[in-house]
């Protein structure tokens, strides 16, 4: 598609795309900032889900590589969620695929205040390892199913999903928050790369936009992932939810005039 973007706009995508990887990477949710940012540029829905997408998917796969490095994941369990994700976020990626630009645009505004309501409760999780070390039946069917539909609300929605698993993992698996988080890069990783393929293979990634925003978030993530391994992420959503704010008054004021 033949989008052109003025140097000042592509520099702002660049810079919230870099930002939405280090808090993605860190804390979960880098979608509530880069999705708004493609729709504030004037990419169409369609083109705004697959580039995000395409850039997200980029930079979490250096992240992932990052939490599996220090250890920071249960690899067995990284992996059945993985394979729920890929099944949910593909049929997810369909879907959003017969939908119209304009409810897209209104699953956007009305999706992101409650992620970031979600986002706000995240501090209140318990950071501490209850998981015991075995695999039963139920931990497997458990982890397919928050895979699954983790998976699946990403491939149609998006915003929040590392977040959403992190509290998935933690509340419902026993995980502390660095390993939960370890096993959501793991999930998501999955996730985008079977909604890029969808995306892919229907022409909507706009490269041009997508690459010099892929390498931001590489970067964002690589910076994010590391202080999310060696310090912890708390800090980190005060400063994501003002950008929130700013980007959802963005597109408050476009539903309005």
């Amino acid at each position: 598609m033949g989008i052109t973007l003025s140097p000042w706009m592509m520099a702002f995508l660049i810079l919230m795309t870099g930002f939405a990887g280090f808090v993605d990477s860190a804390a979960g949710g880098g979608g509530l900032i880069s999705l708004p940012a493609y729709l504030f540029a004037g990419l169409p829905p369609h083109y705004t889900y697959a580039t995000n997408k395409f850039s997200a998917a980029c930079g979490t796969t250096f992240a992932t590589a990052n939490f599996f490095k220090n250890g920071a994941m249960n690899l067995k369990v990284g992996v059945l969620a993985a394979i729920g994700s890929f099944a949910g976020s593909a049929l997810g990626a369909h879907i959003v695929l017969l939908l119209s630009d304009e409810l897209l645009r209104t699953m956007m505004f009305l999706i992101l205040p409650v992620a970031a309501v979600v986002i706000l409760w995240q501090r209140d999780l318990p950071d501490q390892n209850r998981d015991d070390g075995t695999l039963s039946l139920k931990k497997i069917l458990l982890a397919l199913g928050i895979g699954l539909g983790i998976g699946l609300y990403d491939g149609i929605v998006g915003p929040g999903t590392g977040t959403f698993a992190i509290i998935a993992f933690t509340t419902l698996m026993g995980f502390d928050l660095r390993t939960a988080n370890g096993n959501g890069k793991v999930l998501n990783l999955a996730s985008n790369y079977a909604s890029l393929f969808t995306y892919l293979m229907n022409g909507l990634v706009v490269f041009r936009i997508g690459i010099p925003c892929a390498v931001s978030n590489i970067l964002g993530n690589l910076l994010g992932s590391h202080f999310a391994l060696k310090k912890g992420a708390r800090f980190i959503r005060p400063m994501m939810l003002v950008v929130l704010v700013l980007l959802l008054g963005k597109l408050i004021s476009d539903a309005v005039l």
